[in-house]
């Protein structure tokens, strides 16, 4: 098993400073001054990114012990053996929201159903949905743990204190979480460069709008999202370097009136494109297809129910990281640690390109996804200021990863606060 992250290996400053807020590219970083492609260029037909990952995943794991103190580091990684000594092994997924929310649950439950498929009846997964964040999950993982489940994931922020709290307690039991950043010698943590593909989908939105004022439906104010708010920003001022993106926190991660709601509002605001980073349903576009304006989603390809208004969307293939990691359960190799998978492993990828994407925006989209499968975060690269005038980066200057996962500042362009 590699055990050495090549790309993050002093990753992981662990995000306590953005939690408490509550979760190679241009020089410029996304602020390029030149000439934006044409928006009356001729749309193409839908269609997939022709990119294909060619990573190992678990080149972007690293092991606690890896790891610096500050970075969730442990003095040692041993090797928990959570495989049964007979029958199949028993894997447990809790989800936040229903299976059928059209977004963040239902492409974990997707994942959930590759894993079944691909070990067949070596493993037997089940899964808990509509289970609320706080201490409620802990009877529900100690209910999974009782029906004999020995890997348990976690699949929302507002678990992670429950799972810590029942990895302490049940030593022999893997816990995998997702978005969360707390360690345990049986936790490991895992997510992916969202910020890549939200920048990517915010070049598509930029060149659709025909004003330059873009809507953005947010969930929370955590670092994780914030990142992704600031990406798809700069994303859209490569291709209209004039673009202002309005994001609203609507505080929760799935509530379709409250989503619907903050669409509608920036719809009153005079945006002429919307998007969404972090919350849940596609809300956001049941209000850009009843108003014909084009929608960028967030989680799942949503092309072939959303066609008129389609751009595309950041997606998730779990899987990627799922599968070979209840391998390592079956070989008796499992050890906990930190994931965060790329463009290159194929964690996040972009759902299909809609119709409303012109030729030259493709062409576009699809040389900077080059670009960041190579380099992971380099969109931002400065020069970068926030929406308060402060420099932020400057020029040639990139993020660190730990500055990366800590982020608490919005890019010029952003209207809104946190």
């Amino acid at each position: 098993m590699k055990r050495t992250n090549k790309k993050f290996a002093p990753m992981l400053l662990t995000v306590a400073i953005a939690i408490g807020l509550v979760a190679c590219g241009d020089d410029d970083g996304g602020s390029s001054s030149s000439e934006a492609p044409s928006t009356d260029a001729p749309a193409g037909e839908v269609r997939s990114s022709a990119y294909v990952p060619t990573g190992d995943p678990m080149d972007y794991f690293t092991a606690w012990e890896e790891l610096p103190a500050e970075a969730g580091g442990l003095d040692s990684s041993p090797v928990i053996d959570c495989a049964p000594e007979e029958g199949p092994l028993k894997a447990a997924w809790i989800y936040v929201g229903p299976i059928n929310d059209g977004g963040w649950t239902q492409v974990h439950d997707e994942a959930r159903m590759a894993v079944q498929e691909h070990f067949g009846d070596a493993i037997e997964t089940t899964y808990k949905e509509l289970v609320p964040e706080g201490p409620q999950a802990l009877q529900t993982i100690e209910d999974l743990i009782a029906d004999g489940n020995t890997v348990i994931f976690g699949t929302s922020f507002g678990f992670q204190d429950q799972f810590i709290e029942a990895a302490a307690a049940h030593p022999d039991v893997c816990f995998e979480f997702a978005t969360g950043y707390k360690s345990a010698p049986n936790v490991s943590q895992f997510y992916g460069a969202a910020e890549d593909t939200d920048f990517l989908t915010g070049m598509a939105a930029g060149a659709a709008s025909a004003t330059g004022k873009l809507g953005l439906v947010s969930s929370f104010s955590f670092a994780e999202v914030v990142r992704g708010v600031n990406a798809w920003t700069l994303g859209a001022q490569v291709m209209n370097p004039d673009a202002t993106v309005k994001v609203l926190f609507i505080q929760s991660w799935f509530d379709p009136a409250e989503e619907r709601k903050a669409a509608e509002a920036l719809l009153a605001e005079g945006v002429d494109v919307l998007g969404q980073k972090g919350v849940d349903s596609p809300s956001t576009g049941d209000v850009a297809k009843e108003n014909g304006i084009p929608w960028a989603g967030y989680n799942k390809d949503q092309s072939a129910n959303y066609p008129e208004v389609w751009l595309t969307a950041t997606a998730y293939d779990w899987s990627v990281y799922q599968i070979p990691r209840l391998q390592q359960v079956l070989d008796g190799t499992w050890v906990a640690g930190n994931y965060y998978g790329t463009l290159k492993d194929g964690f996040v990828k972009l759902g299909k390109y809609g119709a409303l994407v012109s030729e030259q925006t493709f062409a576009a989209i699809e040389a900077r996804l080059v670009e960041l499968a190579e380099a992971p975060g380099s969109e931002f690269t400065g020069p970068i200021v926030d929406n308060q005038g402060n420099e932020v980066l400057a020029d040639g200057v990139s993020h660190t990863y730990a500055e990366l996962m800590s982020m608490a500042y919005l890019v010029a362009g952003v209207e809104g606060e946190l």
